[in-house]
Order: C-alpha cells, then structure tokens, then sequence
C-alpha cells in the first residue's frame, strides 16, 4: 500500500467525475448545482488539457452520463486528443475498480507521479467516500469539490465532507481549485478559465449558498 500523502498544491492534476447519471435528477440533493459545477470546471480546464476520469454506476439500469456534460468529454477539434482517459461502468461503489486502477499512475513506482485528483459526483457518502479512500490509499492527492458533491439526503454530504477532511482529502471549492491550477495571472490559459468564471458566477454562488455549508 501506498504512503498516505497530504494534499498540497495541485501539480499533476485530474478530474474525476463520479456517476452523474440520468436516472439521479430527481433523487440526489440539489442535482442540477452538481452539473453546472462540473460543467463549469470541464469547460474551464478544457484550455488546460486537463484528463478526465469518468465512471457510471449500473449504466443499464441508471442511465447515461447526464447530456450537459457530453459536449466536453471529446475534443473540440479533430487534431485534438481526447482529455477522457477512462469512461468506466462499474457496480462497485469506487470509482477505482481493477480496470480504472491499471489506467492510473502507481505513485510507489519510480517515475509515476501521484495524481491531484479533483473529485466531484455522487453519493457524497457512497461512492465520493470509497473513491477518495482508494485514492489517498495508493498515494495520490485528493481534492473533494464541496460545490460538486451530493447525496440524496443532504444530511449525509456534511458527515462525509468531515470524514474525508479528516482522511487527508482537501476540501475545496470549485473556483479555489481552477486558480490555484492555474497559479500565475501570466498563465497563458488565464483569460479563458478566468472568463468561463465570471460567466458562471451567479451559478457558483448558488451552488455554494445550498452546497458549501457543512
């Protein structure tokens, strides 16, 4: 097993999108904020090539990945390469099942580097819980967006936020983690991600009045 390490700063990141599914609309806390989150960080890191981590739970009994994030998972161009590095269906509630872990960076081995992965999707206490806990176990950093998680009691998120802050995930906001990829105002990727935040501002300020309080 891998050496527990902290979050720091983000060097090597990825996102991870956890089973955000067609069939959860109407069943998981405040759904549509978890989608225009995500939505917005796979718009903002699009420019920064960001890999992409998706899975789906029981896809033939819950349904596709939700239609609003399917523009960004293939390149806006033909001459780019695809940023979705695993798109996964699985019945184990860890989004690290023997198939995605052989795609993954073994950090215990020499010249494999730990990943920063961003995690955001569903059930907070479920599935988010188990992934961020196979991650952390096999030495990568983890940083749960507080504005892009959800279950379907929202009495659970907050339990499980504790919990995985006290694992040795970060615990962070979905604008918080663009910037501090980015890091320098002189980063050639500023204006986009930049401008893709002040487009979303008044989504993130909702998703943060109903998802940032636990």
């Amino acid at each position: 097993m891998a050496t527990l390490t902290r979050a720091t700063r983000i060097r090597n990141p990825a996102l991870f999108i956890c089973d955000l599914q067609e069939k959860f609309r109407n069943v998981i806390y405040e759904f549509p904020k978890v989608i225009t989150t995500t939505t917005k960080i796979l718009r903002a890191t699009q420019s920064l090539n960001t890999p992409i981590y998706l899975t789906t739970q029981n896809r033939a009994r819950l349904g596709d990945t939700v239609s609003e994030l399917t523009p960004y998972l293939s390149p806006s161009q033909p001459s780019q390469n695809s940023r979705l590095k695993a798109d996964i269906d699985k019945t184990l509630f860890s989004m690290i099942t023997p198939e995605m872990d052989k795609l993954l960076p073994n950090p215990s081995r020499q010249g494999e580097q730990a990943l920063d992965a961003i995690l955001v999707g569903i059930e907070t206490h479920i599935c988010v819980t188990q992934t961020t806990l196979d991650l952390l176990s096999r030495g990568h950093r983890v940083y749960v967006i507080v504005d892009g998680v959800s279950s379907a009691n929202a009495e659970e998120r907050a339990v499980a936020v504790q919990r995985l802050r006290d694992a040795g995930a970060t615990v962070t906001t979905s604008e918080g983690v663009l910037f501090e990829m980015l890091g320098d105002a002189g980063h050639a990727a500023f204006k986009q991600v930049s401008g893709v935040v002040k487009e979303t501002k008044e989504e993130t300020r909702g998703a943060l009045e109903a998802l940032a309080r636990i």
